[in-house]
């Protein structure tokens, strides 16, 4: 099956709906050949879409992969990518945990650098920030985007009512509006697309690009017997994944799943990827891999989405939601 693109939110931006992301692998585990391997696997399957952000690796995965894409020779028209802004790189109060005006200009600045880019077609504001005035912040992302180093702005796990109050100042003042926002979701993890953002979708044209969708690793079912070794939860740093990828009552879940994949003659990573891109509402599906076959295995996810019919997906939501 090839790729499907879809629209960004309400916007004229077309991205995979499966999509590649660099968290946890771009300088932890992979260098700059091994990242361009996988770039290039992605991008041979269609995905056009590469999500990244200054907080991961430190800063590394952004220049990873820059320098990866500068090795592939891709032309700046051919691929989307994007970062996000909060955490900071610096241990200055104004640079930390913020989306203060200083901090988010000088934040894109130092992101674009490490890219080796002009710009970044999307820029996220990586988590909302309580101590900074909602209408500061829509201003400097605005001022990102009229200054050409962003071409649309968004969020990752702001409330319903956070994303909202940013729109209606935006709109109040004729500035670029949120567009997208970046949430976790997966089978496992539903409420806040499915029930929180529901009034979004339809009254400001919300897109999302979700990350998670097989829930750092446990919906692939390779923790149903433990924690194997090599695998997410043993990298440093990520200790405090071990409890939710050996919680019972979700690897049960997990083993219910299994049952329906292995009827289907598909992988439970297969089912879970086309699950998250059967909810109309997700523009694309961030997918993450630490090798070219590993992205490849993603990308067959295409090929189960006729398999989910609704008989399936009832079945799916028995598991999931009780």
């Amino acid at each position: 099956m090839e790729m499907e693109y879809r629209r960004l939110g309400r916007s004229g931006l077309r991205v995979s709906v499966f999509s590649f992301g660099s968290w946890v692998t771009f300088g932890s585990q992979l260098d700059v050949s091994y990242a361009a391997s996988c770039l290039k696997e992605a991008r041979d399957a269609g995905v056009n879409f590469f999500d990244n952000a200054e907080a991961y690796a430190g800063g590394e995965s952004e220049k990873i992969m820059g320098e990866a894409i500068r090795k592939l020779g891709w032309a700046r028209h051919e691929y989307v990518v994007s970062t996000k802004l909060f955490w900071g790189l610096y241990p200055d109060v104004n640079m930390r945990n913020t989306l203060n005006r200083k901090y988010l200009s000088q934040a894109i600045d130092g992101s674009l650098k490490r890219f080796g880019l002009d710009f970044v077609d999307l820029v996220f504001c990586h988590r909302p920030d309580a101590n900074t005035p909602i209408e500061e912040t829509v201003w400097a992302m605005s001022d990102m985007v009229s200054a050409g180093k962003a071409l649309y702005w968004g969020t990752s796990e702001w409330s319903a009512d956070e994303i909202r109050a940013a729109y209606d100042i935006a709109d109040a003042h004729n500035l670029h509006k949120p567009l997208m926002d970046q949430p976790q979701y997966n089978i496992l993890w539903r409420d806040r697309v499915e029930k929180e953002y529901k009034r979004l979708y339809e009254d400001i044209g919300l897109g999302l690009t979700i990350w998670s969708p097989l829930a750092s690793g446990l919906l692939t079912g390779k923790y149903l017997n433990g924690i194997p070794e090599g695998s997410r939860a043993t990298l440093p740093g990520y200790e405090w994944l071990k409890n939710t990828l050996t919680d019972e009552g979700r690897n049960k879940k997990v083993a219910l799943l299994k049952e329906i994949s292995d009827e289907l003659g598909i992988t439970l990573t297969q089912l879970s990827l086309a699950w998250c891109a059967k909810n109309p509402n997700v523009s694309t599906v961030i997918t993450g891999a630490s090798s070219p076959e590993q992205v490849r295995e993603n990308m067959t996810a295409l090929d189960a989405l006729p398999l989910l019919t609704k008989d399936v997906m009832d079945r799916i939501d028995l598991i999931s939601l009780f």
